[in-house]
């Protein structure tokens, strides 16, 4: 396994999801934010309207390549035709970032589209390890893997995901894209502690931080990423921000998208927390501010 020496980490301040809905807004001006995702698997093809517009705003924005599709946690041999398409559009945008899921959506029967929850015992970190070595050989940079919100845990679970994930950034060199939503939803799903989670992750782990909302149905906290950032995932985000300095951090809205101004007053929200809250890890590591206004 090569050793990817430089740490994974998203562009500095507060982005958003380029999303088709909004792709005008981008044309039109560029909006103020500091960088922009995209679910890497939407611009595999070799040409058509998306790439061109994800190639004009990569002119003024810095790009996180954030994949739904790669299944790490899978049992078949990762798919090596999606990870050649990876590769090739990382080398064609250049992104700043590349992040996937701690996840698993693939059979030897075929692939499921979901980012279904792994089982955690000691041969899945193997297992894990090896594939996400795969994966940085191949694309010759550390990636961030992400935690993901659950609706089951399993009885052979050896770890809580977050020291899972701490075990694998330890042994592999990748980094942690830290979903603050998610935690919140596992915690009221499975009854455990968001702020005891983040306690596993040392500051220099995370790369990268997600906010999204939710929805609460009657049997559980659904992460539909289709409304604001809710007030108890902002309390959180405040303490991730104390935790680990201001990280990248993402606004995410997939579903039921709004105008773009909307996402735009949930930067500012963002950018106000991070303003306030110094936090000890961002003295410690020189973590940079916003870098737009």
């Amino acid at each position: 396994m090569t050793d990817h020496s430089s740490q994974a980490s998203a562009p500095p301040g507060v982005g958003i999801g380029l999303r088709h809905a909004h792709y005008n807004d981008f044309l039109g001006a560029t909006p103020a934010v500091d960088w922009v995702e995209v679910h890497s698997e939407n611009y595999f093809g070799d040409g058509g309207y998306d790439l061109h517009v994800l190639g004009v705003v990569r002119r003024d924005l810095p790009v996180s390549l954030h994949g739904v599709g790669l299944g790490l946690g899978s049992t078949p041999p990762l798919d090596t035709v999606h990870l050649g398409r990876l590769k090739r559009l990382v080398e064609r945008i250049e992104p700043a970032v590349v992040s996937e899921h701690l996840c698993w959506s693939a059979t030897p029967a075929g692939h499921l589209n979901d980012l279904l929850p792994m089982p955690l015992p000691d041969a899945a970190l193997e297992r894990l390890c090896a594939r996400i070595g795969e994966v940085q050989d191949t694309l010759r940079q550390a990636i961030l893997v992400e935690n993901v919100s659950t609706y089951v845990r399993y009885r052979d679970d050896q770890y809580g995901e977050t020291a899972f994930l701490a075990e694998l950034s330890r042994r592999t060199g990748c980094g942690v894209l830290l979903d603050v939503n998610n935690l919140y939803v596992n915690q009221c799903n499975h009854g455990e502690d968001a702020v005891a989670a983040m306690h596993e992750l040392s500051p220099g782990m995370v790369g990268e931080i997600h906010l999204a909302g939710h929805c609460v149905t009657d049997v559980a906290v659904i992460d539909d990423h289709g409304s604001r950032v809710a007030p108890a995932v902002w309390t959180l985000y405040r303490y991730a921000l104390e935790r680990f300095g201001k990280k990248p951090t993402l606004i995410e809205w997939d579903t039921d998208l709004p105008p773009l101004n909307v996402l735009l007053d949930e930067v500012r929200l963002a950018r106000q927390h991070r303003a306030r809250h110094t936090g000890a890890a961002t003295l410690a590591q020189g973590d940079g501010d916003d870098v737009a206004a």
